[in-house]
């Protein structure tokens, strides 16, 4: 498993995606990115089909170094096209109400977009949540996200991996959010609410940096 999902983006291919560009408002996004921060993130959406599902919320919450910025953080709710089934709502308790005056999902992503600039991004099956970013994202810029990823379960598996013996190593681990918490000793916040899941993937983060040597 590779916590580390994509590099920063080589000259060629930040060459390509600039050229693709639709909208040179969003250059800042192939900056070279801050050293030292990143940005975690999480979505609620109405349901798990990329091609089909909308996103309903995000929160995303900065670091810097071993630092959480509880200051500097994003919570958007938006309105999506269709209506959330009751299935959806026993997840993350979102109700049509609750994001009836939501914002349009172009604006929302604007929005994320320049709070994330080009920090890499953090989160826990971060994969699925930028599948749907990009989705709205695609024909907006032309492009999708290139800021580099970090995936917590991937840390958390290399993490607990290393501690097998070498003839153990690389089998089934329990990758289940609650379980990575508990084994960190991190707190838990109430899950499946985009502000506090993105709270919780940081914490893991910083922890996960310092226990792989890599903070």
């Amino acid at each position: 498993m590779k916590r580390l999902l994509t590099s920063w983006l080589d000259p060629i291919k930040r060459g390509w995606m600039l050229y693709h560009l639709s909208d040179e408002r969003f250059r800042f996004m192939y900056d070279p990115p801050p050293e030292d921060e990143w940005v975690s993130l999480d979505c609620e959406t109405t349901g798990l089909n990329v091609q089909r599902d909308e996103i309903i919320s995000v929160g995303a919450v900065r670091i810097k170094g071993n630092r959480i910025l509880a200051s500097e953080r994003l919570e958007l709710l938006i309105k999506p096209s269709r209506g959330i089934s009751a299935e959806s709502v026993r997840v993350h308790r979102l109700r049509e109400v609750d994001v009836a005056q939501g914002m349009d999902p172009e604006d929302a992503m604007e929005v994320l977009m320049r709070f994330i600039g080009s920090r890499p991004l953090v989160g826990y099956y971060l994969e699925f949540d930028l599948a749907m970013i990009n989705r709205v994202i695609w024909p907006m810029l032309g492009v999708y996200l290139p800021n580099q990823r970090f995936e917590v379960s991937s840390m958390f598996y290399e993490y607990k991996n290393r501690q097998l013996p070498a003839q153990e190593r690389g089998g089934n681990i329990d990758l289940r959010f609650s379980t990575l918490m508990a084994d960190l000793g991190l707190p838990e916040r109430e899950a499946h609410d985009a502000i506090n899941d993105a709270v919780m993937a940081a914490m893991a983060f910083v922890k996960l940096r310092r226990l792989l040597g890599d903070g």
